[in-house]
């Protein structure tokens, strides 16, 4: 009887929470055009659509389900021209980013005056603005998107963006 004491407090000093980061990145193409149209419909971001968090790595190698997840809060966001190399950011004015699980949806990165910050080409960086947002509503949903809104002009050629997403994980553990 005296080993009972000591396995169950093995057992609840087991269980508690953990925090641990994870990333997620994405890939798009803004069309080109010599015309300079509006942009106001941005082309979706590859691996951003239908994320179920129980697939992700990080969430498996600390023994985490989606559903155990008590806070998510975004630590970075960046975006990067990746081609041409001559292309800089001056044909975006604002961007949004949105967590989406089937209706409901969430601001949590944004940047506004973008063309005036004066990011310049080779292959610049935009960090993002991040608003207060608990994404653990998102993350413990079956599914989560993340959809990008904005204004601007299209490039003269067709532009390739990708987008690294960071993020600090808090769930419990049993």
């Amino acid at each position: 009887m005296s080993r009972l004491p000591l396995l169950l407090a093995a057992a609840l000093a087991a269980c508690g929470p953990v925090t641990f980061p994870t990333q997620l990145t994405g890939e798009s193409v803004i069309p080109g055009s010599r015309l300079g149209g509006i942009l106001n419909v941005f082309p979706a971001l590859s691996g951003f659509s239908a994320l179920d968090f129980n697939d992700n790595q990080d969430f498996k190698n600390q023994q985490v389900a989606r559903d155990h997840v008590t806070s998510v809060k975004v630590e970075s966001f960046q975006i990067k021209v990746v081609s041409p190399s001559s292309q800089d950011f001056g044909f975006l004015d604002s961007v949004e980013f949105y967590a989406r699980t089937g209706e409901t949806e969430l601001l949590f990165a944004q940047k506004q005056n973008i063309a005036s910050l004066g990011l310049a080409a080779p292959n610049p960086v935009l960090g993002l603005d991040l608003p207060t947002a608990d994404l653990a509503p998102f993350v413990a949903a079956p599914s989560m998107s993340i959809v990008m809104r904005g204004r601007g002009r299209q490039p003269s050629q067709d532009t390739r963006l990708s987008a690294t997403v960071k993020l600090v994980v808090q769930a419990k553990v049993f």
